[in-house]
Protein backbone atom coordinates (compact mmCIF):
# COMPACT_ATOMS: atom_id res chain seq x y z
CA UNK A 1 0.00 0.00 0.00
CA UNK A 2 1.51 3.08 -1.07
CA UNK A 3 1.80 6.13 1.46
CA UNK A 4 1.54 8.81 -1.12
CA UNK A 5 5.76 9.35 -1.21
CA UNK A 6 6.25 6.08 -3.51
CA UNK A 7 6.82 3.36 -0.29
CA UNK A 8 5.15 0.57 0.54
CA UNK A 9 4.23 1.35 4.53
CA UNK A 10 1.02 1.91 5.52
CA UNK A 11 1.01 4.91 7.95
CA UNK A 12 -0.81 6.44 10.97
CA UNK A 13 -2.91 9.09 10.40
CA UNK A 14 -5.08 11.75 12.48
CA UNK A 15 -7.36 13.73 10.59
CA UNK A 16 -8.06 16.88 12.58
CA UNK A 17 -11.35 18.81 13.17
CA UNK A 18 -13.64 20.98 15.57
CA UNK A 19 -17.28 19.55 16.47
CA UNK A 20 -19.85 21.79 17.93
CA UNK A 21 -21.25 19.07 20.29
CA UNK A 22 -24.53 17.07 19.61
CA UNK A 23 -24.20 18.77 15.65
CA UNK A 24 -23.98 16.88 12.91
CA UNK A 25 -23.66 17.94 9.14
CA UNK A 26 -21.28 17.94 5.68
CA UNK A 27 -18.31 18.51 7.71
CA UNK A 28 -18.98 15.29 9.94
CA UNK A 29 -19.54 13.22 6.84
CA UNK A 30 -16.35 14.07 5.14
CA UNK A 31 -13.95 13.68 7.98
CA UNK A 32 -15.68 10.40 8.53
CA UNK A 33 -15.42 9.39 4.63
CA UNK A 34 -11.81 10.85 5.00
CA UNK A 35 -10.86 8.14 7.69
CA UNK A 36 -12.61 5.01 5.92
CA UNK A 37 -10.68 6.06 2.86
CA UNK A 38 -7.40 6.09 4.55
CA UNK A 39 -7.76 2.92 6.13
CA UNK A 40 -9.63 1.29 3.03
CA UNK A 41 -6.10 2.13 1.34
CA UNK A 42 -4.22 0.53 4.41
CA UNK A 43 -3.66 3.11 6.43
CA UNK A 44 -4.31 2.93 10.26
CA UNK A 45 -6.25 6.45 10.47
CA UNK A 46 -8.25 7.72 12.83
CA UNK A 47 -10.24 11.42 13.86
CA UNK A 48 -9.14 13.44 16.55
CA UNK A 49 -12.27 16.08 17.71
CA UNK A 50 -11.82 18.88 19.95
CA UNK A 51 -15.16 20.68 20.91
CA UNK A 52 -15.85 24.17 20.03
CA UNK A 53 -17.54 26.93 21.48
CA UNK A 54 -17.33 30.24 19.28
CA UNK A 55 -18.61 32.55 21.98
CA UNK A 56 -17.59 34.06 24.17
CA UNK A 57 -14.68 35.15 22.75
CA UNK A 58 -12.11 34.00 25.39
CA UNK A 59 -13.97 30.59 24.83
CA UNK A 60 -12.83 30.77 20.88
CA UNK A 61 -9.24 31.84 21.78
CA UNK A 62 -9.16 29.20 24.59
CA UNK A 63 -10.28 26.90 22.15
CA UNK A 64 -7.04 27.76 19.53
CA UNK A 65 -4.80 27.33 22.26
CA UNK A 66 -5.86 24.10 23.49
CA UNK A 67 -5.27 22.77 19.53
CA UNK A 68 -1.72 24.69 19.70
CA UNK A 69 -0.79 22.88 23.10
CA UNK A 70 -1.89 19.23 22.40
CA UNK A 71 0.87 16.73 21.39
CA UNK A 72 0.11 14.25 18.22
CA UNK A 73 3.52 13.13 17.36
CA UNK A 74 2.73 9.92 19.17
CA UNK A 75 -0.39 8.29 20.52
CA UNK A 76 0.32 5.08 23.10
CA UNK A 77 4.01 5.09 22.74
CA UNK A 78 3.66 4.93 18.95
CA UNK A 79 4.62 7.81 16.45
CA UNK A 80 1.50 9.41 14.60
CA UNK A 81 3.04 9.76 10.86
CA UNK A 82 0.71 12.53 9.62
CA UNK A 83 -1.57 14.96 10.75
CA UNK A 84 -4.42 16.68 8.27
CA UNK A 85 -5.84 19.24 9.74
CA UNK A 86 -9.51 20.43 7.77
CA UNK A 87 -11.04 23.55 10.17
CA UNK A 88 -10.48 26.15 12.63
CA UNK A 89 -8.78 25.92 14.92
CA UNK A 90 -8.06 22.63 14.17
CA UNK A 91 -5.20 23.54 11.87
CA UNK A 92 -3.59 24.96 14.70
CA UNK A 93 -2.30 21.95 16.05
CA UNK A 94 1.28 21.25 15.47
CA UNK A 95 2.84 17.91 13.85
CA UNK A 96 6.30 18.20 11.53
CA UNK A 97 3.99 16.47 9.16
CA UNK A 98 0.84 18.51 9.12
CA UNK A 99 -1.26 18.84 5.67
CA UNK A 100 -4.58 21.20 5.41
CA UNK A 101 -7.01 20.24 3.60
CA UNK A 102 -9.22 23.15 4.14
CA UNK A 103 -13.23 23.27 4.61
CA UNK A 104 -13.57 26.95 6.12
CA UNK A 105 -12.04 29.60 8.35
CA UNK A 106 -13.73 30.83 11.19
CA UNK A 107 -15.37 32.99 8.43
CA UNK A 108 -17.12 35.64 10.84
CA UNK A 109 -13.24 37.12 11.06
CA UNK A 110 -13.56 37.31 7.28
CA UNK A 111 -15.70 37.39 4.56
CA UNK A 112 -18.78 37.11 6.99
CA UNK A 113 -17.70 40.25 9.01
CA UNK A 114 -20.15 43.04 8.06
CA UNK A 115 -23.03 41.02 6.97
CA UNK A 116 -26.30 39.52 9.48
CA UNK A 117 -23.66 36.73 10.08
CA UNK A 118 -20.80 38.79 11.52
CA UNK A 119 -19.74 37.73 15.23
CA UNK A 120 -17.76 40.67 15.81
CA UNK A 121 -17.93 44.48 16.49
CA UNK A 122 -16.48 47.13 15.20
CA UNK A 123 -15.14 48.15 18.27
CA UNK A 124 -11.40 47.59 19.55
CA UNK A 125 -12.08 44.05 21.23
CA UNK A 126 -14.01 43.46 17.68
CA UNK A 127 -11.21 44.56 15.58
CA UNK A 128 -8.27 42.69 17.92
CA UNK A 129 -10.29 39.35 17.67
CA UNK A 130 -10.47 39.44 14.01
CA UNK A 131 -6.74 40.34 13.61
CA UNK A 132 -5.67 37.40 16.22
CA UNK A 133 -7.72 35.04 14.22
CA UNK A 134 -6.27 35.83 11.08
CA UNK A 135 -2.46 35.69 12.25
CA UNK A 136 -3.20 32.87 13.50
CA UNK A 137 -4.75 31.50 10.36
CA UNK A 138 -1.77 32.64 8.62
CA UNK A 139 1.04 31.05 11.21
CA UNK A 140 -0.93 27.62 10.74
CA UNK A 141 -0.89 27.74 6.80
CA UNK A 142 2.66 28.38 6.38
CA UNK A 143 3.53 25.20 9.00
CA UNK A 144 1.90 22.92 6.72
CA UNK A 145 3.63 20.91 4.19
CA UNK A 146 0.92 21.15 1.94
CA UNK A 147 -2.51 23.08 2.01
CA UNK A 148 -5.57 22.17 0.23
CA UNK A 149 -9.20 22.90 0.09
CA UNK A 150 -12.75 21.42 -0.97
CA UNK A 151 -13.09 23.61 -3.59
CA UNK A 152 -12.39 26.69 -5.98
CA UNK A 153 -14.53 29.26 -3.32
CA UNK A 154 -12.24 28.08 -0.51
CA UNK A 155 -9.01 28.34 -2.34
CA UNK A 156 -10.02 31.97 -3.39
CA UNK A 157 -10.66 32.86 0.09
CA UNK A 158 -7.72 31.91 0.80
CA UNK A 159 -5.51 33.74 -1.50
CA UNK A 160 -7.60 37.00 -0.76
CA UNK A 161 -7.48 36.91 2.82
CA UNK A 162 -4.10 35.39 3.90
CA UNK A 163 -2.16 35.57 0.45
CA UNK A 164 -1.98 31.65 0.53
CA UNK A 165 -1.85 29.27 -2.48
CA UNK A 166 -3.94 26.07 -2.04
CA UNK A 167 -5.01 23.23 -4.05
CA UNK A 168 -8.83 22.16 -4.67
CA UNK A 169 -9.44 18.40 -3.82
CA UNK A 170 -13.60 18.32 -4.02
CA UNK A 171 -14.31 15.37 -2.34
CA UNK A 172 -17.22 12.86 -3.50
CA UNK A 173 -20.45 12.86 -1.41
CA UNK A 174 -21.40 10.17 1.12
CA UNK A 175 -22.31 6.79 -0.17
CA UNK A 176 -26.13 7.00 -1.18
CA UNK A 177 -28.06 5.40 -3.66
CA UNK A 178 -29.06 8.20 -5.70
CA UNK A 179 -30.73 7.64 -9.04
CA UNK A 180 -33.84 9.39 -10.76
CA UNK A 181 -37.00 7.92 -9.44
CA UNK A 182 -39.91 9.63 -10.74
CA UNK A 183 -41.13 13.14 -10.38
CA UNK A 184 -43.74 13.84 -7.39
CA UNK A 185 -43.27 17.57 -7.95
CA UNK A 186 -41.89 18.46 -4.59
CA UNK A 187 -38.92 21.09 -4.17
CA UNK A 188 -36.73 19.46 -1.88
CA UNK A 189 -34.36 20.94 0.47
CA UNK A 190 -31.56 18.94 2.53
CA UNK A 191 -29.44 20.06 5.46
CA UNK A 192 -28.59 21.49 8.82
CA UNK A 193 -31.86 24.31 9.60
CA UNK A 194 -29.27 27.52 10.65
CA UNK A 195 -29.44 31.01 9.30
CA UNK A 196 -26.93 30.72 6.66
CA UNK A 197 -28.84 27.70 4.71
CA UNK A 198 -31.42 30.64 4.15
CA UNK A 199 -34.33 28.03 4.06
CA UNK A 200 -36.55 31.03 5.00
CA UNK A 201 -35.69 32.20 1.65
CA UNK A 202 -37.26 29.17 0.26
CA UNK A 203 -40.44 29.55 2.15
CA UNK A 204 -40.57 32.99 1.01
CA UNK A 205 -40.57 31.85 -2.68
CA UNK A 206 -42.59 29.23 -2.21
CA UNK A 207 -45.30 31.99 -0.79
CA UNK A 208 -44.77 33.61 -4.39
CA UNK A 209 -44.77 30.71 -6.10
CA UNK A 210 -48.94 28.66 -6.10
CA UNK A 211 -48.81 25.35 -6.40
CA UNK A 212 -45.26 25.01 -5.50
CA UNK A 213 -44.85 22.23 -2.68
CA UNK A 214 -41.73 21.88 -0.71
CA UNK A 215 -39.94 19.15 1.65
CA UNK A 216 -37.32 20.36 4.63
CA UNK A 217 -35.07 17.87 5.18
CA UNK A 218 -32.60 18.44 8.29
CA UNK A 219 -32.37 19.75 11.76
CA UNK A 220 -31.04 22.45 13.41
CA UNK A 221 -31.79 25.62 15.63
CA UNK A 222 -33.59 27.34 12.71
CA UNK A 223 -36.50 24.62 12.70
CA UNK A 224 -38.92 26.74 14.78
CA UNK A 225 -38.59 29.67 13.71
CA UNK A 226 -38.88 28.49 9.82
CA UNK A 227 -42.60 26.35 10.79
CA UNK A 228 -43.64 29.39 12.44
CA UNK A 229 -42.63 31.39 9.27
CA UNK A 230 -44.13 28.58 6.96
CA UNK A 231 -47.51 29.70 9.23
CA UNK A 232 -47.34 33.02 9.13
CA UNK A 233 -47.21 32.76 5.24
CA UNK A 234 -50.05 30.65 4.84
CA UNK A 235 -48.33 27.87 3.29
CA UNK A 236 -50.42 25.10 4.84
CA UNK A 237 -50.21 21.90 3.89
CA UNK A 238 -47.65 23.16 1.11
CA UNK A 239 -44.76 22.92 3.05
CA UNK A 240 -43.32 19.63 5.21
CA UNK A 241 -40.76 19.77 7.68
CA UNK A 242 -39.46 15.69 8.40
CA UNK A 243 -36.41 16.30 10.56
CA UNK A 244 -33.49 13.89 10.46
CA UNK A 245 -33.94 11.26 8.32
CA UNK A 246 -32.68 7.92 7.19
CA UNK A 247 -30.47 6.80 3.72
CA UNK A 248 -33.39 5.02 2.23
CA UNK A 249 -35.99 7.67 2.89
CA UNK A 250 -33.25 10.52 1.79
CA UNK A 251 -32.66 8.81 -1.39
CA UNK A 252 -35.91 8.13 -2.29
CA UNK A 253 -36.72 11.95 -1.29
CA UNK A 254 -34.09 13.28 -3.28
CA UNK A 255 -35.35 10.36 -6.60
CA UNK A 256 -38.92 11.89 -6.18
CA UNK A 257 -38.44 15.27 -5.86
CA UNK A 258 -39.17 17.56 -9.26
CA UNK A 259 -35.82 19.69 -8.28
CA UNK A 260 -33.67 20.81 -5.15
CA UNK A 261 -33.47 24.15 -3.71
CA UNK A 262 -29.97 24.82 -2.11
CA UNK A 263 -28.91 28.63 -1.92
CA UNK A 264 -26.73 29.33 1.21
CA UNK A 265 -25.03 32.22 1.68
CA UNK A 266 -21.43 31.78 -0.17
CA UNK A 267 -21.21 28.05 1.43
CA UNK A 268 -17.64 26.57 1.22
CA UNK A 269 -18.73 23.34 -0.58
CA UNK A 270 -21.94 22.07 -0.08
CA UNK A 271 -22.79 18.38 -0.87
CA UNK A 272 -26.06 18.65 -2.35
CA UNK A 273 -25.59 20.11 -5.19
CA UNK A 274 -23.81 16.84 -5.98
CA UNK A 275 -25.93 14.70 -4.63
CA UNK A 276 -29.32 16.48 -6.32
CA UNK A 277 -27.15 16.23 -9.61
CA UNK A 278 -26.73 11.98 -9.10
CA UNK A 279 -30.33 11.61 -8.43
CA UNK A 280 -31.10 13.45 -12.15
CA UNK A 281 -32.31 16.48 -10.53
CA UNK A 282 -32.03 19.86 -11.58
CA UNK A 283 -31.15 22.18 -8.68
CA UNK A 284 -32.16 26.06 -7.78
CA UNK A 285 -29.40 28.23 -6.66
CA UNK A 286 -28.54 31.73 -5.86
CA UNK A 287 -25.57 33.81 -7.60
CA UNK A 288 -24.35 34.51 -3.93
CA UNK A 289 -24.17 31.09 -2.72
CA UNK A 290 -20.31 30.70 -3.45
CA UNK A 291 -19.28 26.82 -3.39
CA UNK A 292 -22.83 25.57 -5.29
CA UNK A 293 -21.88 27.75 -8.16
CA UNK A 294 -18.80 25.62 -9.08
CA UNK A 295 -21.55 22.52 -10.21
CA UNK A 296 -24.75 24.71 -10.74
CA UNK A 297 -24.86 26.22 -14.63
CA UNK A 298 -28.00 28.42 -15.12
CA UNK A 299 -30.14 26.75 -17.62
CA UNK A 300 -27.86 23.61 -18.08
CA UNK A 301 -27.91 21.73 -14.89
CA UNK A 302 -30.04 23.70 -12.88
CA UNK A 303 -31.29 27.49 -12.68
CA UNK A 304 -29.32 30.80 -10.80
CA UNK A 305 -31.53 33.22 -9.47
CA UNK A 306 -31.07 36.79 -7.52
CA UNK A 307 -31.52 36.08 -4.25
CA UNK A 308 -34.64 37.44 -3.30
CA UNK A 309 -38.31 35.50 -2.89
CA UNK A 310 -39.67 37.28 -6.35
CA UNK A 311 -36.52 35.56 -8.19
CA UNK A 312 -36.47 32.35 -6.67
CA UNK A 313 -40.07 32.06 -7.03
CA UNK A 314 -40.01 32.81 -10.33
CA UNK A 315 -37.51 30.23 -10.79
CA UNK A 316 -39.45 27.51 -8.88
CA UNK A 317 -42.51 28.53 -10.84
CA UNK A 318 -40.68 27.89 -13.99
CA UNK A 319 -39.78 24.40 -13.01
CA UNK A 320 -43.61 23.98 -11.57
CA UNK A 321 -44.95 24.57 -14.76
CA UNK A 322 -42.81 22.73 -17.15
CA UNK A 323 -41.63 19.03 -16.11
CA UNK A 324 -39.98 18.67 -19.21
CA UNK A 325 -37.46 21.47 -18.46
CA UNK A 326 -36.80 19.50 -15.19
CA UNK A 327 -36.11 16.40 -16.42
CA UNK A 328 -33.56 17.83 -19.21
CA UNK A 329 -31.45 20.34 -16.83
CA UNK A 330 -30.95 17.15 -14.05
CA UNK A 331 -30.13 15.02 -16.95
CA UNK A 332 -27.40 17.50 -17.59
CA UNK A 333 -26.57 17.66 -14.46
CA UNK A 334 -26.13 13.42 -13.84
CA UNK A 335 -23.61 13.94 -16.77
CA UNK A 336 -21.43 16.60 -14.94
CA UNK A 337 -18.06 15.82 -13.26
CA UNK A 338 -15.83 18.00 -11.18
CA UNK A 339 -15.46 16.11 -7.76
CA UNK A 340 -12.15 13.30 -7.30
CA UNK A 341 -12.31 10.15 -5.82
CA UNK A 342 -10.61 9.04 -2.79
CA UNK A 343 -7.91 7.72 -4.39
CA UNK A 344 -6.66 11.05 -5.40
CA UNK A 345 -7.55 12.95 -2.52
CA UNK A 346 -5.83 10.30 -0.47
CA UNK A 347 -2.52 10.43 -2.67
CA UNK A 348 -2.75 14.10 -2.46
CA UNK A 349 -2.65 14.97 1.36
CA UNK A 350 0.07 12.18 2.09
CA UNK A 351 1.66 12.46 -1.18
CA UNK A 352 2.20 16.74 0.32
CA UNK A 353 3.18 15.13 4.27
Amino acid sequence: MTDGRGGTRPLRVAVCTTQVPFERGGAEILVDSLVAALRERGHEADAVTLPFKWYPSVDLLQGALAWRMLDLTEANGRPIDVVVATKFPAYLVRHPRKVVWLFHQFRQAYELHGTALAQFADDAEGVAMREAIREMDTLAFAEARGVFTISQNVTDRLRRFNDVHSTVLRPPPQRLGLSWLGDDGYVLSVGRLDAAKRNDLLLRAAAQAPGVEVVVVGEGPERAPLEALAAELGLGGRVRFTGRVGEQELEGLYGRCRAVFYAPFDEDYGFVPIEAHMAGKPVVTTTDAGGPLEFVRDGETGLVTAPTPAAVAAGLSRLHADPDLARRLGAAGAQAGGVLDWDAIVNALLGAA
